[in-house]
């Protein structure tokens, strides 16, 4: 059995970029991990950081990241993920980001989360040995992800082993957003068809109820916002259907065409 690695930011992100790969890869027999990183709860939430969760309609006293992780569960359980690993460590407004802007700018010259994450990751990959990894590319310029895609090449991850997907709903919003300078150079798109997974993934997103509104602007909006968007993915790159589009060495696909 081959295994898969699927690494998010934050606890929605891989659903909302590949949960149709992730959803083809499982149909495939493939063993699915999904590991999100910045999942911690943090006691008391004040400025900023409370109002990233009293936005969303959620009242000071709620367990923002214990909902979420809720939510992260009943996404695993739908889609059929074989381990669900949490990483545990605090969310940008958690961690000296103080405004909406503040986490798309440049990341803070003392935020020190690398040197942990990179052992959390280091860790998991050992424990792990996934035949595949699934990164973001930090199309948006996330803080968040731009840490975690900065970590990766200390990992010692082949780049023959890694796709990069585009992060989503970033990718809808901003569709001329460039890669983190920290991905590989030489690196080509290929487009996977996810036509027959479209179904799925849309019911997978709507399990992150917390952050449907925000992101997508409604429950009903999330099946046509992803289906044009895939449906464009597609047609980008020459395709019929829904497509799901990742950066991966050039010879990624001619190596990997018989398992994926």
């Amino acid at each position: 059995m081959s295994t898969a690695l699927f690494l998010s930011p934050h606890l929605d992100d891989v659903a909302f970029s590949c949960g149709g790969t992730l959803a083809r890869l499982k149909a495939r027999r493939w063993k699915i991990i999904l590991a999100t990183v910045f999942t911690r709860s943090v006691p008391r939430p004040t400025g900023f950081a409370l109002a990233c969760q009293t936005s969303k309609g959620l009242s000071p006293d709620v367990d923002y990241m214990a909902l979420r992780r809720a939510e992260d569960r009943s996404f695993a359980a739908w889609m059929g993920v074989d381990e669900l690993v949490w990483i545990d460590l605090p969310e940008a407004p958690h961690r000296g980001y103080h405004s909406p802007g503040a986490l798309f700018a440049p990341p803070r010259t003392d935020d020190d989360i690398i040197p942990t994450l990179e052992d959390r990751l280091s860790l998991l990959m050992e424990d792990v040995r996934p035949d595949l990894v699934f990164a973001p590319q930090a199309l948006g310029s996330h803080v968040d992800h731009v840490q975690l895609v900065r970590t990766l090449p200390s990992l010692n991850i082949q780049v023959s082993q890694i796709l990069w997907y585009r992060d989503t709903p970033y990718a809808v919003r901003q569709p001329q957003a460039k890669p983190d300078y920290s991905l590989p150079d030489g690196l080509r798109p290929l487009a996977l068809n996810v036509t027959e997974e479209m179904s799925r993934k849309v019911s997978g997103c709507v399990c992150y109820r917390s952050q449907i509104p925000f992101q997508f602007g409604g429950e009903a909006e999330v099946a046509s916002t992803l289906e044009t968007f895939h449906q464009q993915e597609a047609a980008d790159y020459g395709q019929a259907g829904h497509a799901e589009v990742f950066l991966a060495r050039s010879n990624f696909e001619s190596e990997w065409r018989d398992r994926l």
